[in-house]
């Protein structure tokens, strides 16, 4: 018994010194070093200026910002099996099947906007616009730098508030829409 507890603290101690002592770098003769001056070392960050900009002067030329690139959403090969599922199940209106299907896909891809938009139209379909609405309101969050996507949400959110008799905002929904997506 005494064997293996020594056996286990001196185990502790030497995991400890391997850890206050890094492993050795390498250069490029493949010769360990531990030397700092040795090694090679990152450059050091650019000093923070804190001086205040003189009043009239140009601001400072800040780096050229690419645009921001447009990201397409699609749905994954097992996500468009169970949608296309759902759509039979939603034709013989057997929504709770349809619905069943559709958060599977959405247990696949919880962050694609597609799959959200997909199950807020199978709730307008089943008669529950409200839920539809926070369904659109999700997929519009995660649709963003997806124009088309976008357009998708404000699409079902305009269907949900037109469900709902609010026929003003179902309006102004579904410009936005348009402004997003003219097709």
């Amino acid at each position: 018994m005494k064997l293996m507890v020594s056996a286990l603290v001196l185990g502790g101690v030497l995991a400890g010194c391997a850890l206050l002592n890094p492993p050795p770098s390498f250069t490029s003769e493949n010769t360990p070093t531990n030397s700092p001056s040795e090694a090679q070392q990152a450059p050091p960050p650019a000093p923070y200026s804190q001086t205040a900009p003189t009043p009239g002067a140009p601001a400072p030329a800040l780096p050229e910002q690419q645009a921001p690139q447009q990201q397409e959403f699609t749905l994954g090969p097992a996500a468009t099996a169970l949608v296309g599922d759902a759509h039979t199940q939603e034709q013989s209106h057997n929504f709770g099947l349809a619905a069943e299907n559709l958060e599977r896909a959405l247990s696949i891809e919880p962050r694609n906007p597609l799959v959200w938009i997909e199950l807020g139209r199978e709730n307008i379909l089943a008669g529950n616009p409200s839920q539809a609405y926070g369904m659109g309101r999700k997929a519009l969050y995660l649709a963003s730098g997806d124009s088309h996507a976008q357009a998708s949400a404000w699409q079902l959110i305009a269907a949900s508030l037109r469900a709902q008799g609010r026929n003003d905002e179902a309006y102004t929904a579904e410009e936005k829409a348009v402004a997003l997506d003219p097709n």
